[in-house]
């Protein structure tokens, strides 16, 4: 579990068959082999490590449904350590399975900011809601504004200057992961009942005499 709060930008050294290499030393620090460690908000887990880095393999699923198949040798990648009980929450709730990918549709420099349009498919913006949270490349933002084609965000100049995000331009891809409360709660809401739960002849005495009424 993770918070959204990139640890740092590390650096691909290299992917392919089955492994990512990434150059990076603050998450580094008191992980070990086994442990997660999201790359652009991708949960991996660390298998070995290297001089000022670690490795982590990269299921080909994993490459078919993020961004990570897209990467080469020098591309800055997010990196958070999964967080632990005393961690501060400082964005919110991330899991590090992505959703799907979305596309940067514009950039467009606002005052300070920096607005970032993505274009998605509806079961993503299915889960995003104005003034809502949302995961980009691991980065926990707050969503601007939505319609059926997409939705914008707002960099603020720490976010551009603590992520790789300052770096996406019109058509880069980012990796989506939609608030996990919400998919829950609408899983919930849209779950058909249990077929032992339903009266298969509407409500009748004996299944109120067995619900205990």
């Amino acid at each position: 579990m993770f918070t959204g709060i990139v640890e740092e930008v590390g650096r691909v050294r290299s992917v392919g068959n089955g492994r990512m290499e990434i150059a990076a030393e603050k998450v580094t620090e008191g992980t070990a082999v086994g442990d997660s460690i999201a790359v652009n908000g991708v949960c991996l887990t660390v298998t070995a490590f290297t001089r000022g880095g670690f490795t982590a393999d990269v299921m080909p699923v994993t490459l078919a449904h993020s961004s990570l198949g897209s990467l080469r040798a020098g591309d800055g990648v997010n990196l958070e350590r999964a967080l632990t009980l005393s961690s501060r929450l400082g964005g919110h709730v991330v899991s590090g399975h992505i959703d799907g990918v979305g596309r940067v549709k514009s950039v467009e420099a606002k005052e300070n900011a920096r607005i970032l349009r993505i274009e998605a498919v509806p079961p993503l913006l299915r889960y995003i809601v104005p003034r809502g949270s949302v995961a980009l490349d691991g980065v926990s933002l707050t969503v601007a504004e939505v319609d059926d084609k997409g939705f914008s965000v707002s960099l603020i100049p720490h976010t551009r200057q603590a992520t790789a995000l300052d770096g996406k331009t019109a058509g880069a891809f980012v990796n989506i992961e939609n608030d996990v409360i919400g998919k829950y709660v609408d899983k919930l809401l849209h779950a058909p009942a249990q077929a032992e739960e339903r009266p298969s002849g509407g409500l009748t005495a004996a299944f109120l005499q067995q619900c205990g009424f």
